[in-house]
């Protein structure tokens, strides 16, 4: 499903993350002034340091997530999750990008270019509280990330990383383990003990450069530190 057509994307991206928690003009006003974009596996949406730019919703498919504070190398935190838009900071700060996002696979994303934010914006001062709410969603979502890298457990990282991706889909997980291993702060052979636990464990299935999430609850449940030890 990583093409997908002009009314099934407007269809997915009203029913799911930012666009569906406001007003129905405003959400009508971002289908409409939205660009289709399709992305091949390795295409980069946008680098760190590229100048100042609109939003992008991931419509379909997969797009990985680096960041990385000022003067410092990108590093892979998160998998993108279908219905949430990101790149919001350009419109509120007028700064350059602060991250790097690429297609992992295939990939369909709206594209609400900044011109078009500001002419919303200019016609309408709610516009700054929806895109605030955004960057809002944003915020509690790197909450959990920091939250999960402090575990001093680098399985129960691990585990937290595995069930955070299915928020992608049921497809098998894009990564290796190494790319697992930057997200958990671990170790590659760190990453393939606990795959080899909770592959045993029945809570997931490992193939060569795919992971299948078979019980996410059960990686919860362990990363929360409530599963068997």
């Amino acid at each position: 499903m990583g093409q997908v057509g002009r009314a099934r994307a407007e269809q997915i991206m009203s029913e799911r993350g930012w666009l569906p928690l406001l007003p129905e003009a405003f959400r009508a006003d971002v289908l409409r002034r939205s660009v289709l974009l399709h992305f091949a596996p390795g295409e980069t949406v946008f680098r760190l340091d590229d100048p100042a730019g609109g939003v992008y919703g991931l419509v379909a498919g997969t797009v990985s997530v680096s960041l990385a504070p000022a003067g410092a190398t990108p590093r892979l935190i998160l998998l993108g999750v279908p219905g949430h838009w990101t790149g919001e900071g350009c419109f509120l700060t007028r700064k350059p990008r602060r991250a790097e996002m690429k297609a992992v696979v295939e990939t369909t994303m709206l594209h609400l270019p900044l011109a078009a934010m500001d002419q919303m914006a200019a016609r309408d001062p709610a516009v700054v509280h929806h895109v605030s709410l955004l960057l809002m969603m944003t915020v509690e979502f790197l909450f959990r990330v920091i939250n999960d890298l402090q575990k001093p457990e680098a399985d129960r990282r691990i585990a937290s990383v595995l069930q955070r991706t299915t928020w992608i889909g049921e497809a098998p997980i894009p990564l290796t383990q190494s790319e697992v291993g930057v997200m958990a702060n671990a170790s590659r052979k760190q990453v393939n003990a606990a795959i080899r636990r909770f592959s045993e464990a029945g809570w997931l299935t490992n193939t060569y450069r795919s992971i299948d999430i078979t019980d996410p609850a059960a990686l919860r449940r362990f990363a929360d530190g409530d599963g068997s030890d």
